[in-house]
C-alpha cells in the first residue's frame, strides 16, 4: 500500500473521479493553472483540460451558485473555497439553497455538490483564516459534513462524496496537509459516512475528537499512559453528520468517562452537541460529567506562542482527564 501526503491522497481521489465519471468537473479560486493554495489539484488542469479543472473569480457566492446549478442540472461539481471562513460569502447559497432545494421539492431535485474547504489554526494565518466551522455547518439539515483526519480518509471520504446526491461539506485541517500515511491505490476505495473510527483501544476514559484535534487526542492518550499508567479509548468521529454517536456511546459505557476535544469555541461548538447527546443516552454509565477541550474564547491570533496559546493542547487534554480521575 504506497504512502501518500494527505494532499496527494486527495489530489488521488479527485483524479480518480474525473476519470471514473464525465460528469465530475472541479472550480475555484486558483486550482487550476496555480494548483490549489495548498497544492491539492495541482496537475490536474494540464490532464483534464479548461472545461473540467475551472479557475473561477474570486466570488464566494458565485462559485457556489453555479456549483449548485450544476448539481441540479446533472453534473457532480466540487468546489473548492479557499479557507471555510471565505464560505460566509457563499452561506445563502449553501444553507438556502443547497441544503433545503431536496426537501423543498419533495425529492423532485437533487443538489449532489462537493465543497470542499480548509478549515482550523496552527498556521498563522490569522484570525479570519483560521475559524472552525465544522459544527456550523453540521447544524444544517441536509448537508453531509466529513472530517478527515488521515490520508486514508481523506481519499475514501471524499470519493464517497461524489456518489451522495446530496451537498457534502468537505473540511481538511490545515495543520494535516502533509501528514503521511498508507492509502489504498483501489479506485473503487470508499468509506461509508456516519462511521466513526477508534483509533486506539482504553478503559478508563474516551477522548473524542476530529480533524486535526484527533491526533492530539492520540497524543494525549500516549502522555496518559506513559505518564499515569491511564488507559485511554480515542475516537475520531470523521463526519460531524451524519454522527455515528452510538460508536461513543459504546465506548463510554466501556471507560464510564468522556473527554470531547476540538479546535472551535466552547460556547456553541460542536462539542456541546457531543456532551448533550451522551447524557442523554449514556447518563447511567458516566462516573464523571462530560468535559470538553476546546479553543480559547478570542479570535485566533497571528503570533505564534499565542496562536498556540489559543488552541487545545495534549496538555489540556491530559489536566481534564485527571480532573475526573
Amino acid at each position: 500500500m504506497p504512502e501518500l501526503r494527505y494532499r496527494d491522497a486527495l489530489r488521488e481521489a479527485l483524479r480518480e473521479e474525473l476519470i471514473r465519471d464525465d460528469r465530475v468537473f472541479l472550480m475555484g479560486e486558483d486550482i487550476g493553472a496555480y494548483g490549489g493554495s495548498y497544492a491539492v489539484t495541482r496537475g490536474l488542469l494540464d490532464e483534464f483540460g479548461r472545461d473540467r479543472v475551472i479557475d473561477t473569480p474570486i466570488a464566494e457566492s458565485g462559485i457556489v451558485g453555479a456549483g449548485i446549478g450544476a448539481a441540479m442540472a446533472g453534473m457532480r461539481p466540487m468546489v473548492e473555497l479557499m479557507t471555510i471562513n471565505f464560505s460566509f460569502l457563499a452561506l445563502d447559497q449553501i444553507v438556502n439553497s443547497a441544503a433545503k432545494l431536496h426537501y423543498m421539492s419533495n425529492g423532485q431535485i437533487n443538489v449532489p455538490l462537493v465543497i470542499r474547504m480548509a478549515s482550523g489554526g496552527g498556521s498563522q494565518l490569522g484570525a479570519t483564516h483560521s475559524h472552525s466551522l465544522e459544527g456550523l455547518y453540521a447544524h444544517f439539515p441536509g448537508l453531509r459534513v466529513v472530517c478527515p483526519s488521515t490520508p486514508a480518509d481523506a481519499k475514501g471520504l471524499l470519493k464517497r462524496a461524489f456518489r451522495d446526491e446530496n451537498t457534502t461539506i468537505f473540511i481538511e485541517h490545515t495543520a494535516l496537509y502533509g501528514m503521511r500515511g498508507e492509502v489504498p491505490d483501489d479506485p473503487d476505495y470508499l468509506i461509508e459516512f456516519g462511521k466513526a473510527n477508534v483509533l486506539r483501544e482504553g478503559t478508563d476514559v474516551t477522548i473524542v475528537g476530529y480533524s486535526g484535534s484527533t491526533w492530539q487526542a492520540v497524543r494525549a492518550a500516549d502522555m496518559l499512559e506513559e505518564q499515569e499508567g491511564i488507559s485511554a479509548e480515542v475516537i475520531d468521529l470523521r463526519c460531524l453528520r451524519p454522527l455515528d454517536i452510538d460508536t461513543v456511546i459504546a465506548s463510554v459505557k466501556k471507560t464510564n468517562r468522556a473527554v470531547v476535544v476540538e479546535d472551535d469555541w466552547q460556547f456553541g461548538g460542536f462539542a456541546g452537541e457531543i456532551s448533550a447527546q451522551l447524557m442523554e443516552q449514556a447518563f447511567d454509565w458516566l462516573d464523571a460529567p462530560v468535559a470538553r477541550v476546546c479553543g480559547k474564547d478570542v479570535p485566533l491570533p497571528y503570533n505564534r506562542n499565542l496562536e498556540f496559546a489559543a488552541l487545545p493542547s495534549e496538555e489540556d487534554v491530559v489536566e481534564a482527564v485527571l480532573a475526573m480521575l
